[in-house]
Order: C-alpha cells, then structure tokens, then sequence
C-alpha cells in the first residue's frame, strides 16, 4: 500500500510542497539533491529512445497524466533534463513534460551544438507524432541557447541554413526536417556558452600547457587589481576592465588557432588517405598519415571562473553576492581542476565553448524566433545578469514577449527561508504565460 506524501504550503495555483521527506514510490523530482517536490500520483513516465536523421541517438523521459495538448520540452548540451524541477507544476497544470538528454549527456567533451540540432527535431517530430497539438521549448541555463539556437534554423527555410560546423567540418541542415516548435521560453539562461566561456576565460594565463601560469597584472583575483576577499565586493577600475575584456579576446583568438591547426592537420592527412596515389606508398609511411589523419588531442583549458563581475557586484548591479556558478568563493572555482570547457576536442570548443567561433548565441538567435517568447531571470543568479535577459527579450522578434525577473539564484534558491519559494514562482509565472497561450 502505497505511502502518500505529507502536502502543505500550496502555492496560489495550488502547487504543493512537501516539507516531509517523501516515500520514494511518489517519484520525487529533486533539485540538485536539495528541496523535494513531488509529481502527481497519476503521473506516467515513459522512457523514449530516439533516433536522429543523422543516425545519432538520444533519450529522455516523457510524463504526462493523460489528455494533455501541449507538451514542454527541456534541454541542455552538456546536462540534460531527465528531472526538471518544473515538471511537478507544469504536470499539476495540465501540460506534459519531455526531460530529454542529448547525445553529449554529461559529457560536453564532445558536444557540437550543430549536431545537437537533430535531437532536438527528432524530439518535436516525436511529441507531434504522439498526438499533442502544441510543442514549446524550456531552456533551461546553456539549455536556453541551445533551444534558441534549434528555433533560429527551424524558423530558416532552406536552403539558407547553416551547412557546416565551426570546424569546417560538412553538416548540411537543409538536409534535415527542422520542424519548429510553437514557442520558447528561456529560464535563467545564459546567452550562450560560448559568451558565457569568453567572458569566464581567465586571460593571465600565459601558457596554456602551465595551468599555472599567471599575469598579475591580467589576474583579477590580485588584490592589486582591486580584488577584495569576500564576501566583500571588489573594485575593478574601468582601464583594467578594459585591458582584461581584450585579453580574454586574445586568450579566445589563441585558443581557436590551437583549435584550428589540430583540425587542419588531421584533414590535410584525410586527404593524402583520399588520394589514389596513397595506396602506391610504402606501408609503413601509410602507417603514419593513417596515424595523424586519425588521432586528435583535446584542448585542455585552464581558469574558466574568471569573470569581474563575480566579485565586484557594480559591474550590471543585482541582488547577487559574491560568487560564481561553480563556487561560493569565485577565486576558488576559477582555479579548480573541472570547470566549465576543461577538457574538450578541438571541434567541441569551437563550436561550443569559444566566444568567437560558437554559432549559439541566444542574443543573435533569437532575433529569427517569432513564435512566443518568455525570458525568466533570477535577479540573485551569480553567473547570469540582468543585461543578458534583458538583451534576449529586446532581441526576440516575436510581437508577443514578455520578460519577468525573480528574485532568488541561478539555482532557484532564495537565501532565506523558505529557500525554495522562488522555485514556486518562477514556476507560476511559467505556467501562467503557458495557459494564456497554449491549450490543456
């Protein structure tokens, strides 16, 4: 006999929250192993395995309750979203949900946005093939370029859509059936992991094989250069800020061309294999350009928590503290063996991580999507700023548009009690704009 979940503390919509631990046969979602919310107890999740038309695989998990028109889609490049923490509410709502995880799921090594695209069309094509009249896509975090990113090509008619990678490397999307989901909704989303790469990239570094390496007077963790210990604010002249913001450029200029020469090399080998006068070559010379046609190298990449304005809070002014993404002590995150691009292959950082090369970025995107558009920000989110929700909702070119701020972090956590009452009304406002516009 099943246990059922002690509820209270119900939201206006009538979201509720479980304050007792929950039994494990309610199916909790769990945010980041934290505050628990429970899904409908006639929720049915379906695992789905699907298959590109580029041949590449992914899977996700599909919950619904029976009856829903309109299904909200969840991505990410290097996370995935098999339990969103939206889906309890949004379920309660009327709407399905689809947690999908792409081909690069927890490993962004790898992960080229491009191809990310045919996951994501796969993913449509599927929720419409089972029925539900509305598809809209939730990105969450880097899932909300990834999301714009896919919009922007769908809403492209061939044969004017991208046809190759950053790397040079052949991937024709006209090719591809692109169907365009109904709407977009980026949920504390950054404008892309590429600017979000290039303005984290810490440009004292001197030697990329040294991760050691350090320009003091490029460092912003120097206390010379106006950094402060936190949980006080630091203070960054504007000619510092200026001569950091150029050599994070250059650092990302040097990156690419480490990028590009590994690439060049291995396709100037693939051609001499192609050439019929490679099979007229000794063996053991075969040998070796099979070797350098074939085998890579990742480019590892030092110090990629280095944004001012992680520790000098008037740089685009919040209700933020002192801190990144990857650490309460910013100078801490920066220099941990991990972070964000570390290890990558030479075509994942193009095409990802550099600030440069990377065809995601939201803030141009978003100006080929004019389905509705829903931007929410957390006005407390250490790693994203108020400019960057502002910049994407400017941009849309949808006539129907709305930009709404939330005051809690990047992780919907307030920093009082109740710590999860920003997770309810980022949710209300998300459901509220759904039910205004798509059908239950």
């Amino acid at each position: 006999m099943a246990v059922k979940p002690v509820m209270k503390n119900k939201s206006s919509l009538g979201f509720a929250r479980s304050d007792a631990e929950t039994p494990f046969d309610t199916e909790p979602i769990s945010l980041w192993g934290s505050t628990r919310f429970a899904l409908p107890e006639d929720t049915q999740q379906t695992p789905v395995r699907l298959q590109a038309e580029d041949y590449g695989h992914s899977q996700g998990i599909l919950y619904t309750r029976g009856g829903e028109k309109t299904a909200v889609v969840f991505n990410h490049p290097r996370a995935g979203f098999p339990s969103p923490y939206l889906a309890p509410f949004l379920l309660d709502a009327g709407f399905a949900v689809f947690g999908a995880m792409g081909r690069t799921y927890n490993n962004d090594s790898y992960c080229v946005h491009e191809y990310l695209l045919a996951d994501i069309a796969a993913q449509v094509a599927y929720l419409r093939k089972m029925g539900f009249e509305k598809v809209v896509l939730l990105g969450n975090s880097g899932g909300g370029s990834l999301s714009t990113f896919y919009q922007a090509q769908a809403n492209t008619q061939p044969p004017n859509r991208l046809t190759d990678t950053p790397a040079g490397d052949p991937y024709d999307l006209n090719a591809l059936d692109l169907p365009p989901a109904d709407g977009l909704i980026l949920f504390a989303a950054h404008v892309g992991e590429g600017v979000f790469g290039l303005e984290n990239l810490d440009p004292s570094v001197t030697d990329e094989s040294d991760p050691l390496s350090c320009d003091p007077s490029l460092d912003m963790y120097n206390p010379e250069n106006g950094y402060r210990e936190p949980p006080q604010s630091s203070s960054y002249t504007p000619e510092f800020l200026e001569r950091y913001r150029a050599a994070q450029v250059a650092r990302c200029e040097r990156l690419d061309a480490m990028a590009r020469e590994i690439i060049d090399r291995k396709r100037k080998h693939r051609q001499q294999m192609a050439d019929p006068a490679f099979a007229e070559l000794p063996f053991e010379e075969r040998l070796q350009i099979t070797r350098l046609a074939t085998s890579s190298q990742y480019l590892t990449v030092a110090r990629v928590g280095a944004n001012p304005a992680y520790a000098d809070l008037s740089i685009d002014p919040s209700t933020r503290v002192v801190g990144s993404l990857l650490h309460p002590d910013p100078h801490i995150g920066n220099w941990f063996l991990g972070g964000f691009s570390s290890v990558v292959t030479p075509e994942a950082w193009l095409s990802t991580w550099s600030g440069l090369s990377s065809r995601a970025s939201a803030l141009e995107n978003i100006k080929k999507v004019d389905q509705p558009v829903l931007v929410v920000s957390y006005t407390a989110d250490e790693g994203i700023l108020p400019h960057e929700a502002k910049g994407m909702h400017d941009n849309a070119a949808a006539a129907d548009k709305t930009l709404v701020f939330v005051d809690g972090d990047h992780y919907a956590h307030a920093r009082t009690e109740p710590r999860d009452e920003p997770i309810i009304e980022g949710a209300e406002r998300v459901v509220s704009w759904l039910t205004e516009r798509y059908p239950v």
